[in-house]
């Protein structure tokens, strides 16, 4: 049953991204990024919420962590990540797919370096009641 439940959800997020086409929101983020709910459920315990996130040009998410995995689809422009060690951890492009592991030990930030809005569908496999994320302080990068 539940390896049944978890192929649904990865037929849906497949579904949602071909058909709305890709990150994740953090607080506190730059002007004008923003989300919107596509659709949510709760089985056992556990929230998914599938979401589309834009990031304006020159904006990020602001630095934070998820209390339960993600996995997105860019759906336009280009999204620069960013771990804890200031390093970029991927670059993503349109029709790419990331994921991001849950916990405070993965703090990373999401950028948009681009001059065109990055949008994103995500999946966000939650804990119920979880917020989206969970700020975390700047790492000591040079930038955020």
């Amino acid at each position: 049953m539940r390896r049944t439940f978890r192929t649904a959800v990865a037929g849906a997020v497949t579904a949602a991204a071909l058909v709305w086409g890709g990150t994740a929101h953090a607080t506190p983020a730059g002007p004008g990024v923003s989300g919107r709910v596509l659709s949510r459920t709760t089985v056992n315990g556990t929230d998914y919420v599938l979401r589309e996130v834009t990031i304006p040009p020159g904006q990020a998410t602001g630095w934070h962590y998820h209390d339960g995995p993600l996995y997105g689809v860019v759906k336009q422009g280009t999204l620069s990540h960013y771990d804890s060690t200031c390093e970029t951890d991927g670059v993503y492009r349109t029709g790419d797919r990331i994921q991001e592991p849950a916990g405070p030990d993965y703090v990373h930030i999401g950028r948009n370096l681009g001059d065109t809005p990055l949008v994103l569908v995500v999946l966000y496999v939650l804990p119920h009641g979880s917020p989206f994320s969970e700020d975390a302080p700047n790492p000591g990068c040079s930038f955020e």
